[in-house]
């Protein structure tokens, strides 16, 4: 498996990258991640994560970038990382006792020689068991709903809340390792 350059800071998608072994470096990017207007869901994680990679690519132009990026859909709305901890209650309601999806689009950059792009999404659904307030409170107090796509990490605390996963799990996590690997083997 060629080295990539992870185009995020995101410990979760590293973590990944190291569990299964894939050599890779880290370039955090800073791009702006508001929603088009009318933008679906499949849309935004796809060109989010084309220019995550893209503005990574700029700058080391031989290496082989991967973007991503992830959110949360339930009835049609987009829930991307809570603004603060009142969002992150909001969110956790909406999603208590549900089936939602989550997305993750992937793109992989290469500038230089032939270069190539290739850019797809992995959808998984979740269904969460019924959290009590008491419950969605203590779990926002944790910290742990910050910085996260629908306000959770599977792979944390809110694994108790979790009743089913149809799909990829590492795509909930955060980056679906066997999409990027199936996507490496075509460029």
């Amino acid at each position: 498996m060629e080295k990539l350059l992870l185009a995020s800071a995101s410990p979760r998608r590293a973590e990944i990258l190291r569990a299964v072994n894939w050599s890779f470096e880290t370039l955090a990017t800073n791009i702006d991640e508001t929603l088009a207007p009318g933008e679906s869901a499949e849309a935004a994680v796809q060109r989010l994560a084309l220019e995550k990679a893209e503005v990574a690519a700029k700058q080391h132009p031989s290496l082989l970038v991967l973007g991503a990026d992830t959110t949360v859909v339930i009835d049609s709305e987009i829930l991307g990382k809570p603004q603060d901890e009142r969002d992150a209650r909001r969110m956790l309601r909406l999603l208590s006792g549900k089936w939602h999806d989550v997305l993750t689009g992937v793109a992989l950059v290469r500038r230089e020689g032939d270069g190539c792009r290739v850019v797809a999404y992995e959808r998984t659904s979740v269904r969460f068991g019924v959290m009590s307030d008491a419950e969605i409170d203590w779990y926002v107090k944790s910290g742990e709903p910050a910085d996260k796509a629908g306000a959770y990490a599977v792979q944390g605390r809110a694994a108790l809340f979790i009743e089913e996963i149809r799909g990829d799990y590492w795509n909930v996590v955060g980056l679906p390792v066997r999409l990027v690997y199936k996507l490496a083997g075509e460029v």
